[in-house]
């Protein structure tokens, strides 16, 4: 458990990459029971903010949902009459989570909180009757913002997948793939496969809090990429392909292999494992700004929110 202990002894002076807590979500997952949602609605709205909206679609894409954010959910409570009940994702349940939860229950909405928090405050606004009122999943101590347990954990749980087999595949056979120097790219273009559409905004999120506007990046699916996103090429771009060989665009590849039968679990493991190489071949933005950032964001919260969640 060498890389849960990392989790559990970091400071803000020694901030681990995103790699490193892939490999302590996947040790934690390998060794601990993961929830799983049962949701009675037929109808339901989907709510949540960046990370949890994307996990979200993963979860609920194949169902009847409507999926909202912080910006739209009233719209859509106000709009939507078939909506019977409403599915908050938020791995602390402070912020904007109370506020929806508020608001659900004054639409008469029946809302189900699912968190890693267990003293989360959207907790007031649930019945406390049902199995259903709230899921509550383990997560590891991490930075404010990776979320990386914190919303891997849903996601294993419904892809049933094993993360003992993803840790030996990262082992086995990214470890042993060459990488560039990533510190030469500032511009990356991802591709993923179609059936792992719903990754992009996932992995567009950790790219917009790691590295802010300092790296350019675009992801998108092998069939989408074919559409006019590449008419104005850009030098010293790496393109990352992920499940599939492919050069039809691009001068710079790098080929990342997926496991056989891989779901959304190994694909969010891996995806995120390669963001964290490239975090550690640039300057640590993240590390240097963090402490400062979660400062300002509590006041505008009004709201203790620490760049460690515990």
């Amino acid at each position: 458990m060498k890389y849960r202990d990392i989790m559990q002894s970091f400071t803000t002076n020694n901030i681990p990459n995103l790699d490193v807590c892939v490999l302590a979500a996947l040790e934690l997952f390998s060794k601990t029971k993961i929830p799983k949602l049962k949701i009675p609605y037929k109808h339901p709205l989907v709510v949540g903010s960046g990370n949890a909206i994307a996990t979200g679609r993963i979860l609920f894409g194949k169902k009847d949902v409507v999926f909202a954010d912080e910006s739209t959910f009233k719209q859509k409570l106000k709009n939507i009459k078939s909506i019977d009940g409403v599915v908050l994702i938020s791995a602390s349940g402070k912020k904007h989570a109370p506020i929806i939860a508020e608001c659900s229950e004054k639409f008469g909405k029946h809302v189900t909180l699912i968190t890693n928090n267990k003293d989360a405050p959207a907790k007031k606004f649930l019945d406390h009757k049902h199995v259903y009122d709230c899921y509550l999943f383990p997560k590891n101590r991490e930075p404010y913002t990776y979320n990386t347990s914190t919303y891997m954990g849903p996601i294993l749980g419904m892809t049933k997948e094993d993360p003992r087999k993803i840790i030996q595949f990262i082992k086995k056979s990214i470890d042993r793939i060459k990488m560039p120097d990533f510190s030469k790219y500032k511009r990356y273009y991802l591709v993923v496969p179609e059936e792992f559409e719903g990754i992009i905004r996932l992995l567009n999120v950790k790219f917009i809090e790691l590295f802010g506007r300092n790296i350019a990046r675009d992801i998108e699916t092998y069939e989408y990429v074919k559409h006019a996103t590449t008419v104005v090429p850009a030098k010293n771009e790496l393109f990352i392909t992920f499940g599939r060989r492919y050069t039809e665009f691009g001068e710079h590849h790098l080929y990342i292999p997926l496991p056989k039968n891989a779901g959304y679990g190994a694909m969010m493991a891996i995806g995120y494992y390669i963001i964290g190489k490239i975090q550690a071949s640039h300057p640590a933005w993240f590390k240097k700004n963090i402490v400062h950032y979660t400062e300002k964001v509590s006041k505008i919260f009004k709201q203790q929110i620490n760049p460690i969640v515990e």
